[in-house]
C-alpha cells in the first residue's frame, strides 16, 4: 500500500471516528443571524459601470501586476494608487505612464488607504496587502460605497468572514476574492467538461498549495519576499492550512458550493515542522534565531472536507519543503477523472484505465476549451500574469461590473474558502476532531442551481 493510500485510510478513520465517538463531538462556531432588512448577495447584480475606476492598495509583490494588466482592459481605468512607501507608488505610476494612461491619485502612509476608499474617483478597490489587512480594508471600502476585490485569503478568521458577508449584504456592494487559479486554462476546460457531464457524478476532488517558499519567507525585499517577514511570522504563530484557496476554489466551483451543495465539516492534521528550521540552520547557522525559533506550522497539512450531499474534498498545504510546485487539482467522478499535477491527463469510460496525456490530451482540451478562454485566451497569454490566468480573472471582474452581471466569485466564496484557515487550525489543535463549517449564506445555499459564469 503506497503512502497516499495510507494517508487516505488514516484520514478516513479520523472522519469515521469523529462522527461515531461521543468524545469526538463536532466542534461548532457561532453563526450570527442576519440583521433585519439585510438580504443575501446570491447572484447580486449592480447597476452597470460604464468605466470601472480602480484604486489599488498595496504595490509590493502583487499590486503592480494588477496595475499593468488593468491598463490592457478597455473598460477599466486605474485612478488611485496607495502604498506605505512613496517609491512603490512612483513605480506603479511609471507602469501607467508607459501604457499611455493618465496619472493616478496618490496615497501613502499608514492611513493612506482610507483616503483612497473615500475617493469619489474610485468604483472598485483592489486590496493587495498582507493577509491581516484584507478584511479591515475590504469592510471599510464597502462601508464607503465601493465594490471590493481582495487578494487571497480574504480573511484570516471566521469572525472576519462574517464581517465580510455582513458588510457586503448591508452595503449591497460586491466583495470578490481574487482567486486566480479558478481561471487557469486547464481548470476552465475541466469545469466545462464537468458541466457537460463528462465525469459523471463527481464524488471526490483534490486541491493544494504546495510551493517551496523557504527562500521567500526569509527575504523581506520587494518582489523577492514578504515585507517585514509577514508570512514567516504567520507561519510561526499558526498551524493548519491558512492558504487553502488556490486548491479549494476551482474544485468548490466544480461541486457547486453554496449553489446547490455546501461544505459541512472538516478534519485536519499536520506533520511536524522541520523544513523552514532546517533551511534556516543551513543559511543562518544552527544557533541563529531563525533556526531555533519554534514554529507552529507543520510542513504538510492535509484537510478533508465533507459536503451536505456526500462529496469529499482533500486540500493540502506545504510551503516548507524541497518540492516541485503543485495544486494537485484532481476531479474524480463515476464516468471519468481529470488531473493537473504532477502530469496533466484525463480518463473516461469506457477506457477509464487509460490515462490520456500528450497529443491526445491536447485534442480533448482544445475541444472542451471554455468559451471564456476561447474569447480572451490569446490576449491573456500575451498579457500574462501567472501564464494568463490573472488577466482572465481581472477581465471577467471588469466585464461583469461593466455589464451589471453577477460576479463569478461572490462574498460567500470569499468567506467559505477563507474560513478553512482557522477551522483547520482548530481541528489540528484538537487532535484532528471534526469542525463544522459555517453556512455563510444563512440557509440560502440551495437557492441557486449550479455554478455558472454569467454570459457563458
Amino acid at each position: 500500500m503506497n503512502i497516499r493510500k495510507l494517508l487516505y485510510l488514516g484520514l478516513a478513520l479520523l472522519v469515521l471516528g469523529g462522527c461515531s465517538q461521543a468524545n469526538r463531538k463536532i466542534i461548532t462556531m457561532p453563526e450570527p443571524k442576519r440583521e433585519a432588512g439585510q438580504t443575501d448577495m446570491l447572484q447580486f447584480k449592480c447597476d452597470p459601470v460604464p468605466i470601472v475606476r480602480v484604486g489599488v492598495i498595496g504595490l509590493g509583490m502583487r499590486g503592480p501586476t494588477h496595475v499593468r494588466i488593468l491598463t490592457q482592459i478597455s473598460d477599466a481605468k486605474v485612478t488611485a494608487l496607495c502604498d506605505l512607501y512613496e517609491d512603490r507608488v512612483e513605480r506603479s505610476q511609471k507602469i501607467l505612464e508607459d501604457a499611455g494612461e493618465p496619472e493616478a491619485a496618490e496615497y501613502y502612509g499608514e492611513d493612506g488607504w482610507k483616503g483612497l476608499c473615500k475617493s469619489d474617483s474610485v468604483d472598485l478597490v483592489l486590496i493587495c496587502t498582507p493577509w491581516e489587512d484584507h478584511t479591515p480594508m475590504a469592510v471599510y471600502a464597502m462601508e464607503h460605497g465601493k465594490h471590493v476585490a481582495v487578494e487571497v485569503p480574504a480573511a484570516t478568521t471566521v469572525k472576519e468572514c462574517w464581517e465580510l458577508v455582513d458588510a457586503s449584504e448591508k452595503s449591497r456592494k460586491h466583495c470578490m476574492m481574487l482567486e486566480n487559479c479558478c481561471y487557469d486554462f486547464f481548470e476552465m476546460a475541466a469545469l466545462n467538461m464537468a458541466q457537460h457531464g463528462l465525469f459523471g457524478d463527481i464524488k471526490h476532488v483534490e486541491g493544494a498549495y504546495i510551493h517551496d517558499l523557504r527562500a521567500m519567507c526569509f527575504n523581506d525585499q520587494d518582489h523577492n519576499g514578504y515585507q517585514g517577514y509577514w508570512r514567516l511570522r504567520y507561519n510561526t504563530a499558526h498551524t493548519g492550512n491558512h492558504y487553502p484557496t488556490h486548491g479549494l476554489g476551482p474544485v468548490a466551483q466544480i461541486l457547486n458550493i453554496h449553489r446547490g451543495d455546501r461544505m459541512e465539516y472538516l478534519v485536519s492534521l499536520s506533520s511536524d515542522e522541520g523544513g523552514l528550521s532546517e533551511y534556516a540552520s543551513e543559511r543562518f547557522g544552527p544557533d541563529s534565531k531563525e533556526a531555533t525559533t519554534k514554529r507552529a506550522l507543520g510542513d504538510m497539512n492535509t484537510t478533508l472536507i465533507h459536503t451536505v450531499k456526500g462529496k469529499s474534498i482533500m486540500i493540502q498545504h506545504d510551503v516548507s519543503d524541497a518540492t516541485p510546485y503543485s495544486r494537485i487539482y484532481t476531479i474524480r467522478g463515476t464516468r471519468g477523472m481529470a488531473q493537473k499535477y504532477p502530469v496533466e491527463g484525463v480518463a473516461f469510460d469506457p477506457d477509464a484505465e487509460k490515462f490520456v496525456t500528450g497529443a491526445g490530451l491536447d485534442s480533448i482540451l482544445s475541444k472542451w476549451e471554455h468559451p471564456l478562454v476561447r474569447d480572451v485566451g490569446e490576449k491573456a497569454r500575451e498579457v500574462g500574469g501567472h501564464g494568463g490566468m490573472d488577466y482572465i480573472m481581472l477581465y471577467r471582474l471588469i466585464y461583469c461590473l461593466h455589464n451589471g452581471l453577477p460576479l463569478d466569485e461572490d462574498v460567500y466564496d470569499a468567506a467559505e474558502w477563507s474560513c478553512i484557515g482557522e477551522l483547520s487550525e482548530i481541528s489540528v489543535k484538537n487532535g484532528s476532531k471534526p469542525v463544522a463549517i459555517p453556512d455563510f449564506t444563512r440557509g440560502e445555499w440551495n437557492k441557486v442551481d449550479g455554478f455558472s459564469l454569467a454570459g457563458y
